[in-house]
């Protein structure tokens, strides 16, 4: 589990495709919508918009980011 991530760190996570290499963009705090999935984040329960080096987005539990 990555701690203290923030904006512009390189992480890596797995994905149906292997495991996926990108950046943090920001740290959600409320739900949000991303492409069409529902993204119950919380400040209780944060997670965080990351970016693949193709530009794809996504959000992510911090359990399962690890930091490159």
């Amino acid at each position: 589990m990555a701690k203290g991530l923030k904006a512009g760190d390189k992480v890596s996570w797995k994905s149906h495709g292997g495991e996926a290499h990108g950046k943090v963009v920001r740290k959600l705090e409320k739900p949000t919508t991303i492409k069409g999935h529902k993204v119950a984040a919380s400040k209780d329960n944060p997670e965080f918009l990351v970016e693949t080096e193709e530009g794809k987005r996504a959000a992510h539990k911090p359990g399962a980011l690890r930091r490159d």
